[in-house]
């Protein structure tokens, strides 16, 4: 699970492998497959960055670049 934070500042967990797409409008909309959307306070690339590290804390062995 990754923690994003909502516009209101609440703090909550999604889990990445959920997630269809990233649009980004004036604020960063997450897609999940679901079709429902999460507007969070954090830049995409933030969202990417934690997205990355969680699929390596999953999978220790990943060979790194």
């Amino acid at each position: 699970m990754i923690k994003v934070t909502k516009l209101d500042g609440t703090e909550y967990y999604l889990n990445p492998h959920q997630i269809e797409s990233i649009e980004i409008r004036p604020d960063t909309a997450l897609v999940m497959l679901s079709g429902k959307q999460h507007i969070v306070k954090e830049e995409v690339d933030t969202v990417l960055e934690r997205i990355d590290g969680y699929r390596r804390r999953l999978s220790p062995y990943i060979v790194q670049e």
